[in-house]
């Protein structure tokens, strides 16, 4: 099974964060909320792809799509 990132979703598709590729920024989103279990829905992207908007947690947050692509969903 190939594993699928933030960075993979479609507009108003939803996932389920399973784990992060970086250590170090795992980190840091964690901090913003993106905790293991958590649904992430993609709400927006900018008109050239990035970044994109996401929601988890009971909020927006944007993010890079190199930043999303270390989120890893179910």
């Amino acid at each position: 099974m190939v594993s699928r990132s933030v960075a993979d979703l479609k507009r108003g598709e939803k996932g389920i964060i399973c784990s992060f590729k970086d250590a170090q920024m795992s980190l840091k989103l964690l901090e913003m909320g993106c905790l293991p279990g958590t649904e992430v829905c993609l709400s927006c992207a900018a008109p050239f792809g990035d970044p994109i908007c996401i929601k988890v947690s009971g909020y927006c947050l944007s993010l890079r799509r190199d930043e999303a692509s270390t989120i890893v969903i179910s």
